[in-house]
């Protein structure tokens, strides 16, 4: 059991890796198609400044999981390193259960956004609605979910193994 949730968490973490590079790489080019068309043609496309903004928001909370599965998204260094070996697996424990009271929080009212914001459009951009922006909390909250319990299950401390 512990063995197939963690190959569904290894396949979810890279997977939600993968869309978190898509979406810098989108955010680079629509970066220099923007310094091109403002500075060289000297028509700027407005609609390019709105993307940029939700391919890095949509890069941020899907990176966030493969943070969480290193371990390095909450830093209790100092105290991992304090406690006695028995305690640092109760760290462990409160540390994933604090995480996932912040990301059911982030769950519960980014989708609660997300339904209200289908009446909204994005400026710059009509034709989208901000649903597709607001989505990326709830959408980066379920693939965290999967991170901090894989991290918990098999911790991994790539934070604490190249601090000085």
């Amino acid at each position: 059991m512990k063995e197939t949730f963690l190959r569904i968490e290894r396949f979810t973490s890279s997977l939600a890796m993968a869309g978190a590079c898509l979406m810098l790489v989108i955010a680079s080019a629509l970066g220099m198609f923007q310094i091109v068309t403002r500075f060289v043609l000297e028509q700027p496309a407005e609609w390019s400044e709105i993307l940029i903004r939700l391919s890095l928001i949509w890069m941020v909370f899907l990176g966030i999981p493969l943070a969480f599965r290193q371990g390095a998204m909450v830093s209790v260094d100092v105290v991992y390193r304090t406690v006695p070996p028995k305690a640092r697996r109760v760290l462990d424990w409160m540390v994933a259960l604090a995480s996932l009271i912040l990301v059911g929080v982030i769950l519960w009212w980014g989708w609660d956004y997300a339904v209200r914001g289908k009446v909204q459009s994005m400026a710059g951009l009509e034709s989208i609605s901000m649903f597709w922006g607001y989505l990326a909390l709830p959408v980066g909250a379920l693939f965290s979910i999967l991170g901090v319990i894989g991290n918990l299950l098999d911790p991994q401390r790539h934070e604490l193994e190249t601090a000085q």
